[in-house]
């Protein structure tokens, strides 16, 4: 009997007495059992503590020594079904509330039954249950080949938090977005929440709970998704059952942050969490937590330094700073810094009608490839200039227009020693060395630095790497703005 006819036999078993199909866990317990791995070997193949993975294993096999009607226990688990050879075409000829024998051992029938499984099944792509009602349709996505390559190899490297920052218009949500359809087969269930209204942790994570619990009395509306603008519909449930509550031992009612890592090790799930930047103060150096919101940066941390194997997605506009502290852990914790587009941001200029595409590329260099940016100034182009460029770039001055409104959203969020420093870079020639404090700047050395440490999380400022030098630089379009609105 061959690994795929164990887990489909399990399967069987599992779901007659609990009306639940194998969990990820469950899962690896018995392929890990059949390949003689111990029971630390198997929790870090799915990364989680050995405690847990043993009080799994304990209950699996008092389940299937139920229906087996024999007593099954790690070390004997493959000599037993070595010893029966039972398929599962026995299993489906078993008749509800009736106990049939199938080479010497005695299979329950439960009240609920297994949706029968065809001889020989084929291995099919895992089907999760997906909500991402809370995410803004995405009618246009560009080119980011490479963006999804590199998030989809951490995902199947079991990062467990990744942070992907850009500013607002950039493409964090379309990105999110294209991703899922690529990896949905991943996980178990994938759900999307946004922080614009600023729910506290504990409102959040019982949202949360409640999904993965699945003790909601309606299932959640899922939105189709859409790859290279095909609409793909969502999972549907795994081998033609109604879609059962998952199978997670801890109670609704124990909440706070380990009730939330406990249900992440029970299922490998995928948490997507937008306008993260919500829940930081304005006026303050990046990363610091707006009053009554400081529980998330634990939040956060537990998720990376815990044992399980799901992955929290983070979309912000600033970076957490428990995220930058813990980066050093590669292989839990990511940072996915999302630049402008290159020549695909072209097709903007196509679908708005612009003329002169010798000039496109000194737009998408001037207004940094931010899709949302590139759109408003194609639009302005196309409504005072006809769609002609050489007049709009004939002016002086970087014309801004609406994006003024745009970029302000995020100025407001600046400390007075940051608006000092932008303002200082914004009046600069070219990039220039930080090794001194400028003079003119009324801060101490550290104020200093701290507000350029805080540009760079808040991604208005860029390193340029010189030979052996770092220098700092404003994009001219980010520069326009300082200089006309910041004093």
């Amino acid at each position: 009997m061959d690994i795929a006819e164990v887990l489909t036999l399990a399967d069987e078993l599992i779901f007659a007495k609990t009306g639940k199909h194998l969990d990820y866990v469950q899962e690896a317990i018995l392929r890990g059992t059949l390949e003689d791995a111990t029971y630390t070997q198997i929790a870090q193949e799915v990364y989680s503590s050995p405690s847990h993975v043993r009080n799994v294993g304990s209950d699996l096999w008092k389940l299937l020594s139920k229906g087996l009607k024999k007593d099954i226990t790690k070390t004997n688990f493959r000599a037993v079904l070595e010893k029966a050879r039972i398929y599962n075409n026995n299993i489906s000829s078993a008749i509800i509330g009736e106990t049939v024998t199938v080479n010497g051992l005695n299979i329950c029938a439960e009240k609920v039954r297994s949706p029968k499984t065809p001889q020989n099944p084929q291995p099919t792509a895992k089907q999760p249950r997906i909500d991402i009602g809370d995410a803004p349709e995405i009618s246009t996505f560009f080119d980011r080949t490479s963006e999804l390559t590199t998030l989809e190899n951490w995902i199947l490297g079991r990062t467990r938090l990744i942070t992907i920052l850009g500013l607002s218009g950039i493409g964090k949500t379309a990105l999110t977005l294209q991703l899922i359809p690529q990896i949905q087969h991943e996980f178990d269930c994938i759900i999307w929440r946004s922080l614009h209204n600023m729910p506290p942790l504990a409102s959040l994570q019982t949202d949360i709970i409640k999904f993965l619990s699945q003790q909601q009395e309606t299932n959640p509306p899922n939105p189709p998704l859409s790859r290279g603008g095909e609409e793909i519909q969502p999972a549907s449930p795994r081998r033609g059952e109604e879609i059962q509550p998952l199978s997670l031992s801890p109670p609704l009612s124990k909440g706070g942050l380990g009730g939330v890592i406990n249900y992440l090790r029970s299922h490998r799930c995928l948490i997507v969490l937008d306008d993260v930047q919500t829940i930081f103060s304005s006026q303050q150096l990046a990363g610091n937590y707006q009053p009554g919101y400081e529980n998330y940066g634990a939040f956060f941390k537990q998720i990376i330094e815990s044992c399980h194997n799901s992955c929290l997605i983070l979309l912000s506009w600033e970076k957490p700073r428990e995220i930058a502290a813990l980066e050093s852990h590669q292989k839990t914790c990511q940072t996915l810094q999302l630049n402008g587009l290159g020549e695909s941001a072209r097709e903007i200029f196509t679908e708005k009608g612009l003329a002169e595409s010798e000039n496109w590329s000194e737009l998408i260099e001037l207004y940094q490839g931010n899709p949302l940016w590139l759109n408003t100034v194609a639009a302005a182009i196309q409504d005072l200039f006809n769609g002609n460029i050489s007049d709009f770039l004939s002016y002086d001055s970087l014309v801004l227009g609406d994006l003024e409104y745009l970029l302000n959203q995020h100025f407001q969020r600046l400390s007075d020693s940051e608006k000092q420093v932008m303002s200082w870079l914004a009046n600069q020639n070219k990039a220039v060395e930080i090794s001194k404090k400028p003079a003119l700047l009324e801060l101490s050395p550290s104020e200093f630095l701290k507000a350029v440490e805080s540009l760079r999380r808040r991604l208005l400022i860029e390193k340029v790497q010189k030979g052996d030098r770092t220098l700092f630089a404003v994009q001219r379009a980010i520069a326009e703005y300082t200089k006309t609105n910041i004093k």
